[in-house]
Parts: C-alpha cells; structure tokens; sequence
C-alpha cells in the first residue's frame, strides 16, 4: 500500500510541476501580449482558495495535477466584446507566439532540470571506459573474432596507441584511417599482432570485443517481458539459451538476435538459480532501431563529473536535443505503425515510473520529470485539434487564408482532435491496466 500512496504522490509531482510550467509560459506570453488573463489555477475543479490581483483571479484549486489559464474571449464559441485585451482580438503572430509558450517553458524546463543535475551530481560515466581494454566477450562472426582476438584478451595497443583505456579505444576507432586496425594482444603473458579490418559502421563492439560489464539487471520496465516473467532488479543473468553469459553486452546480442523466439534466460536471485522463459517484443534504441527487446537495464557501476554553469547547460542542450530528435522518431512511427500504442503510458503508467523514481532518489525524480517535460512539450505542438499544434495549424490556416474560418469549421475542427485524443487515452489506459494483470 506505501508503493501505491508513494506513486500517487510522487505522479502528482512530476505531472502536476510539468503542466503548471506549461501554463505558466501561457501566462507570461499572455500577458506579454497586453492579453487579459482572467484566471490562472494551481490545479483543477472547484476554487478553494484564491486573491484578485488586477483582472486575474489567482487561485488554489481542488484537483492538485497540474493547473490552467483562462483568458478572456479564448473561446470563439463564447460570446465576447471584441475589447482590445482578449485573446481573439490580437494578431494571428501574436496568439501563436501565446500557444507555442507552453511548451516552450517545457522544453526550457527539461533542459534546466539535466543543467542542475550536470552542475550538482555530475555527467554519469561509467567505470569500465578508465580501464584497461581488457575483452570480456566477442560477437559473433565479428571481424574481431574473424581476425582472432578471443575472450580474456587485453588489448595493450591500437594503431601505435600503448596500454589504451576503453575510452581511448572508442576515440582510436572513430580516428582511425587506412583499413584497418593494427593491435598488439596480450594472453597469457605473450604478445601477439592482430590486423582487424575496418568496417563502415566502426563498432567499436565489432572490432575489438565486449568490455566486462557485469550481466545484473538494475531496473525492469513497467509491463515489459522481463517484468511480466518475473525479473527482478538485482538478478544476476547466468545463460541465455544455455549459453553462458560473460558480460552485459552479450546478452543484448543474444535477445536482438532471437528473431522474436522466446528465450531461456538462467538467473540468480537472493542466491537461487531459477530458469525463466521470455518472449521478447521489437522496440527502438536511442538511434530508433527496430530491435527485438525484453525490458531491462544493466546495473553498471558509474564515476560522476560534476560540470561548470555554461558546460552544464550546453551538455544538457545536447541531450534535450538528442532526446527529442528520439521522441519525434518514435512519434513519427507511431502514425506510421511501425510503433503499436500498446507500447505507450499513460497516466497509470506515469504514476509507477514516478513511484519507482522516487523510491530510488530525488536525481532519478528530476530525471523523469526533465524526460516526461520534454514529452510533454514535444505531444502539444503536435498538430492535433485541441492541443497547442492544432492551434497553431488553425491560425496557420487562417493566415494563409487571409480571413478567419467560421466557427461552425472551428468546432468541427475541435470535435474531431477531442474525439481522437479520447481514443488514444483510452487505448493507453486499457494498455496501462493490461499491465498490472498478470498473463498479459
């Protein structure tokens, strides 16, 4: 039951910061624009408490997720005065720039969330790249493995580079010219040259092998495979399909590779071996790739580097940046099937993530609410009626038009985003609830 209150608590957090954010860059960008703001709530349903400054009634409402604007003649369908401080009354530029803010501060807000984690805890580095390149494992039919490199190896130079780290390794392979990689390997005390073709891709797995990254999981995804039959964090992966496994790495190879077949995966849990069988489902890596997956992290062990003001937040530039080209991605193959719904969360989803998040840490919190802003930000300027997109497409149209479109178009035209969203909500919430039934 504490699981249950700290997931609820915890959601209306993360949701509830993220939307009034979201409003309040409406607000700002309103009354930047001399709009008349009427009322702006922290929260929804009845007032229970609040004070009038100006024309703006701020006030505390019942329903604490999140919050809202209301501006005076937002609403074609009302009847207004035409007064020269409401909403329709400014330019098409102008009502844009006030629908466009939202998620605007949204996206601001991811990117200052990741800047005060690279400023106070530091950029996550994981402890194997500072060590020696020492090969836990190789895929299979590799040119590593073709060229003769095998497990155990230590790789003391690349291209005249002597005793590289991991790191080191990475940037010699991205550098390197000509085709191919000369190394010296060390086994078993003896010394022995190896030539490794380059290949157009440069992995880096490829050409030099797996570095030993220990095969336990941290986390598991909600509703997942892996979670459905019954991994747990902490569990240690001892085979896959019998095969014995060596580092992190390999087991990924084995369950892209399964071709969607279910898999035996041998564990370890609180010192008991336990064998379970998992059908793995196609997802997207962080370049979206389809690949076969069942859900799972690997508990690595990390180094933190903490960053100045200016690095911090041009580090978390980037990484807004990277994530939402991710997001878009995934969007974009949702419209085109290539992604099922069923993959997707909703609130209920949310609320366990932001539960588990929260059980882990206040930076593991802050981390979802950057990701679940930048979410936010990029869904509302899809061009859906209703949302802040389907607005901006509407006064696109307008503009192009050179005149307003009757209100009759205006209501048919929020209908139908009304209706499409409450089938999506609808489909994600069935599909959050599947996830807590077991078999499913």
């Amino acid at each position: 039951m504490s699981d249950v209150f700290t997931s609820i608590f915890a959601v209306t957090i993360v949701l509830g910061i993220m939307i009034l954010v979201h409003e309040w860059g409406h607000f700002m960008a309103a009354k930047l624009f001399g709009v008349r703001v009427e009322i702006f709530s922290l929260g929804f349903g009845p007032r229970l408490w609040g004070r009038r400054r100006g024309p703006t009634d701020y006030r505390i409402s019942a329903l604490p997720l999140g919050g809202y604007v209301k501006m005076a003649g937002d609403n074609p369908t009302e009847e207004r005065k035409g007064d020269p401080d409401e909403f329709l009354s400014k330019p098409r530029w102008q009502r844009a720039i006030i629908a466009v803010a939202g998620p605007t501060m949204n996206i601001v807000m991811a990117i200052v969330l990741f800047a005060g984690i690279f400023i106070f805890v530091g950029i996550p580095t994981p402890v194997y790249l500072n060590r020696p390149v020492e090969v836990a494992a190789l895929p299979k039919n590799s040119p590593a493995a073709a060229a003769g490199i095998q497990p155990g190896d230590r790789i003391v130079e690349i291209n005249g580079l002597k005793n590289p780290t991991w790191e080191q390794a990475i940037s010699q392979v991205r550098v390197a010219q000509g085709p191919s990689l000369r190394l010296v390997v060390e086994r078993s005390g003896n010394y022995f040259p190896i030539t490794v073709p380059l290949s157009e891709t440069r992995d880096v797995d490829a050409l030099l092998g797996y570095p030993a990254i220990p095969p336990v999981v941290d986390e598991v995804g909600l509703g997942m495979p892996a979670e459905k039959a019954g991994l747990r964090p902490g569990d240690e992966l001892l085979a896959l399909n019998d095969e014995p496994l060596r580092t992190w790495p390999e087991f990924v190879e084995g369950v892209r590779h399964s071709g969607g077949r279910p898999i035996r995966l041998l564990v370890r849990h609180n010192g008991r071996e336990e064998q379970l069988q998992i059908q793995p489902i196609q997802g997207h890596t962080f370049r979206n790739e389809v690949v076969w997956q069942i859900g799972v992290t690997p508990r690595t062990e990390e180094d933190y580097k903490r960053l100045g003001v200016f690095p911090a937040f041009d580090q978390a530039t980037v990484a807004t940046l990277a994530m939402g080209r991710q997001i878009l991605g995934v969007v974009g193959q949702l419209f085109t099937g290539k992604v099922s719904l069923r993959q997707m969360q909703g609130v209920i989803g949310i609320a366990r993530e932001s539960g588990r998040a929260a059980k882990r840490g206040t930076i593991s919190l802050i981390n979802l609410m950057a990701v679940i802003s930048l979410n936010l930000a990029i869904l509302n300027l899809l061009p859906i009626p209703i949302l802040d997109g389907g607005h901006i497409l509407l006064l696109a149209i307008e503009g192009g038009l050179r005149r307003d479109l009757s209100i009759t178009v205006k209501e048919r035209f929020v209908q139908v985003g009304l209706l499409f969203l409450l089938v999506i909500f609808f489909i994600v919430m069935y599909n959050d609830v599947s996830r807590l039934l077991p078999n499913r």
